[in-house]
């Protein structure tokens, strides 16, 4: 009997993944849920000019302030 992956939280289901790596349907679960939870992400590109790169310690603090928040 399999366990109900839409139960388990993302940590239980990615170390039920690595033990049972011939579980393909736990698998494609658990990269459905990581990929569903990237969705909510902010993406910058890489900083290419000196401008961009003194930016960077800024939107660092920001993205931190983010996560902290929520």
């Amino acid at each position: 009997m399999k366990p109900d992956f839409d139960k388990m939280s993302k940590a239980e289901l990615r170390s039920y993944a690595l033990a049972h790596r011939h579980d393909s349907e736990a698998f494609y679960k658990l990269v459905d849920r990581l990929k569903a939870d990237s969705k909510d992400q902010v993406w910058h590109p890489c900083p290419k000019a000196p401008e961009d790169w003194e930016k960077l310690p800024d939107l660092i603090q920001d993205q931190l302030k983010k996560q902290a928040e929520s």
